[in-house]
């Protein structure tokens, strides 16, 4: 066992417990990451930033029911992948008015970080950019997929669809970017 995953194990322990250091140092360790997931479901800065601050506060007083199957992270990725597909579904049935974060950037990065001395942040950031034009349900599918690494199986549970329309959806949204790309390389 590595020491950062044995170090994982012992804050997650002294959380048990209600060391609150430990969990201070959880949130600074995984927050830009959670913060991250959640802003590229939603598509919203400041709802990514208050499903991120939901989910660590709801791991923290459910800790227990963590029983380490999987990493701390993973299991934490996973509340807020959730409240993000519940946040995101609630908006479009509430057709909600979406949020103007773009103002201040031009070409939105998608919530990930990059590099600026980074040769292919360019391509990247278009990338990210033709994702975020596309259907909801194909960005929501193949960021999922494609950024989150989520298979099939769990796409389909958390998007609520069956298996046969998780890969058709995705295979039709992999399409529609490639013909969004090539568009732009005309």
């Amino acid at each position: 066992m590595t020491p950062t995953i044995t170090h994982i194990k012992d804050l997650v322990e002294r959380c048990r417990h209600g060391d609150q250091r430990a969990q201070m140092e959880i949130y600074d360790r995984y927050y830009k990451a959670m913060y991250n997931t959640a802003y590229r479901i939603t598509g919203h800065s400041a709802e990514a930033e208050d499903i991120m601050q939901e989910a660590f506060l709801s791991a923290f007083t459910k800790i227990e029911s963590f029983q380490g199957n999987s990493t701390f992270g993973a299991w934490l990725k996973r509340i807020v992948v959730n409240e993000s597909i519940t946040a995101y579904n609630k908006a479009i049935k509430m057709a909600e008015v979406t949020y103007n974060d773009e103002l201040k950037n031009e070409v939105d990065d998608g919530g990930i970080a990059l590099e600026e001395d980074d040769k292919t942040s360019d391509k990247v950031r278009l990338i990210l950019k033709k994702i975020k034009s596309l259907k909801e349900n194909y960005r929501l599918g193949l960021t999922l997929h494609l950024i989150e690494g989520y298979d099939y199986e769990e796409i389909c549970e958390i998007m609520n669809i069956s298996y046969a329309n998780c890969r058709t959806m995705i295979s039709r949204a992999k399409e529609s970017l490639r013909k969004k790309l090539e568009d732009h390389e005309k």
